[in-house]
């Protein structure tokens, strides 16, 4: 017989994971105590990189069902929450999203929810990249420099071009004026 988790977490000490367990027990799964693994972490942190959830999935077993409230309490990042749900997948554990209709994310219908959750999130990174490219392309196009501004004056930079053409070492010059090797080696390059 299939054993249930359930898996709650929050970002922040101020927010309860009560809840969560609450709305779990409401859509009628009968949880034990010690199969609820709670804990306070940011979803940007990577599944597996979290201590309660690394100790869940060593208690996982095959045929287990985990149930979470959201998808977003597995991750924030789409890729990081596929890859979660492909490894118990293949641990043949069953993940119930209640926010997704209670469907099982391991299952055909949930395999197709999460690939197009995945290619969602991919086609807003998309968008993102080009607005961005865009906005900086304008920006260009309006005569504004972009970057970080120089921590050398135009007339240290004059200098720094001239003692390397004698020879001078970027180590050498980067302690002369007080700033990293990058910076000596990009006004070597400009």
């Amino acid at each position: 017989m299939a054993r249930v988790f359930a898996y709650c977490r929050v970002s922040t000490s101020e927010q309860a994971h009560e809840n969560q367990l609450h709305e779990i027990k409401a859509a009628g799964f009968n949880i034990e105590e010690r199969r609820v693994f709670a804990e306070t972490v940011s979803g940007s942190t990577a599944a597996m990189e979290r201590e309660g959830f690394r100790k869940l999935v060593d208690k996982l077993d095959w045929e287990d069902v985990l149930v979470v409230t959201k998808l977003d309490r597995l991750g924030r990042n789409a890729m990081d929450v596929r890859a979660t749900v492909e490894r118990l997948a293949e641990m043949r554990v069953r993940v119930h999203c209640l926010a997704l209709g209670g469907v099982d994310l391991t299952s055909a219908a949930g395999k197709m929810t999460m690939a197009v959750i995945a290619a969602v999130a991919e086609f807003e990174r998309d968008l993102l990249v080009e607005r961005t490219q865009a906005g900086l392309s304008r920006a260009k196009a309006e005569g504004k420099k972009l970057g970080r501004p120089s921590s050398l004056t135009a007339e240290q930079q004059n200098s720094v071009r001239r003692r390397l053409a004698e020879g001078a070492s970027l180590g050498d010059l980067a302690k002369q004026f007080a700033v990293s090797r990058s910076a000596i080696q990009r006004i070597s390059c400009s």
